[in-house]
């Protein structure tokens, strides 16, 4: 029998990405297809201008779909922009019968799931956290247990229904169904982090183009989830702005040339350019390229910083932070990022992927991944795989039905 395909689709700001790949029975997922194409009509992940973006997302589904010689027809798809934001809830329940079982646990998180929100907005993620029983508080695994209040603390993901449509709309244009929305964070985490780390308690910071989005696990369950509107366009923009530079020739200054330590730079060494009017070149020089590029650097990493010590849970970290995403490839990002958040600090690529991944092995293409693995688990109830840890009954079945029930409305 031939093993199933999933499909992802990550839209970002700067380039849109569509995998096709097939999930073995050893758990791995190979990569039959893959879509490349330059983001056209977004902006820090909403969507600017509806026909720009269905084509660009046309053009990277026909890629992926000729590569891999198959019609795609749905697929998972990323989100992200500042219009997503998460709270948490709770709801109380009675245990019939004095026993925990799974109906109260369904009950007590139907409550919590139970919150009035605005009606232009929708929910896209519910995720147990823990339990309380009785006077016992953490609770990680209610069933079978004795007691007779259950309250079941959720972290609801809600976002803007306009956005969502709007992006929902494009990639039907492109003659694909949405399946399911998932948060660029939560995808890349699938992709990168390991069981310890989210046990133990880490962030993953995923730099986009025009968003940096953050989750927070601690003990296997995701605590805080946040979408911060800086990203690597910005240092772009700002190498343009301020040497006079088309984009397309600042984002290659960036990436050949960018370094965030400006001291790790001879201060001798020049980059010559051709600026906007003039028609011989200009000499840049490339420590003051790298001091532009720290500038906005710490700016982003002092932002991730604020937002874990606003979340409450920048001290119960230990595993750190793990960065994905384009920028975090820029040179001595991890040395910074290590300086200004005061923690462990690793840039992930991701894995247990093969095929046609020498595109693909990077930490810009982390959430495109972790998209394929939501999907795998999505469609593949069979296989013998291990979903992330929220509930987890003793059947294997009932365990991954009540996984995707804790994460989709």
């Amino acid at each position: 029998m031939e093993a199933p395909v999933v499909v992802g689709i990550d839209v970002g700001t700067t380039k849109i990405c569509t995998l096709v790949a097939r999930a073995e029975p050893d758990g791995r997922l190979r990569v039959i297809g893959v879509g490349l194409e330059p983001s056209r009509g977004m902006n820090k992940g909403m969507v600017v201008d509806m026909q720009a973006a269905s084509d660009a997302i046309a053009r990277s589904v026909e890629k992926a779909a000729r590569t891999a010689g198959l019609e795609i027809a749905s697929a998972l798809v990323s989100l992200a922009g500042s219009h997503v934001s998460g709270e948490i809830s709770r709801g109380v329940v009675g245990v019939s019968g004095g026993v925990v079982d799974a109906r109260d646990i369904q009950r007590a998180v139907e409550a919590a799931r139970a919150i009035a929100i605005p009606h232009d907005r929708e929910i896209v993620h519910i995720i147990q956290r823990s339990f309380r029983l009785d006077e016992q508080e953490s609770v990680r695994e209610p069933l079978g247990m004795h007691g007779y209040r259950l309250e079941a603390e959720v972290h609801i993901i809600t976002a803007s229904k306009a956005s969502v449509a709007n992006l929902r709309e494009c990639v039907q244009n492109a003659g694909v169904e949405v399946s399911h929305f998932v948060l660029n964070p939560l995808a890349s985490a699938e992709a990168v982090l390991t069981d310890t780390e989210r046990e133990m308690g880490v962030a993953i910071c995923d730099i986009g183009g025009g968003t940096t989005d953050l989750a927070v696990y601690i003990g296997g369950d995701v605590w805080h989830t946040a979408v911060l509107p800086v990203g690597g366009n910005h240092v772009t923009r700002d190498l343009a702005y301020l040497f006079h530079l088309p984009p397309s020739r600042a984002e290659e200054i960036k990436v050949r040339h960018g370094h965030t330590i400006p001291s790790a730079v001879p201060s001798d060494e020049i980059i010559t350019v051709r600026s906007f009017g003039e028609q011989e070149t200009v000499q840049v020089s490339r420590q003051e390229v790298a001091e532009v590029i720290e500038a906005r650097a710490r700016e982003m990493l002092s932002m991730v910083r604020h937002e874990l010590h606003r979340s409450g849970y920048d001290g119960l970290l230990p595993a750190g932070v793990v960065f994905t995403g384009g920028s975090s490839l820029l040179k001595g990002f991890k040395e910074i990022a290590r300086e200004e958040l005061g923690m462990p600090v690793r840039i992930a690529k991701p894995e247990k992927i093969f095929g046609m991944v020498d595109r693909i092995q990077s930490p810009a293409f982390a959430t495109s991944v972790g998209l394929l693995h939501w999907a795998q688990l999505l469609q593949t109830a069979a296989m013998p795989l291990e979903p992330p840890r929220h509930h987890r009954p003793n059947d294997f079945g009932e365990r991954l039905k009540n996984f995707l029930r804790s994460l989709f409305p």
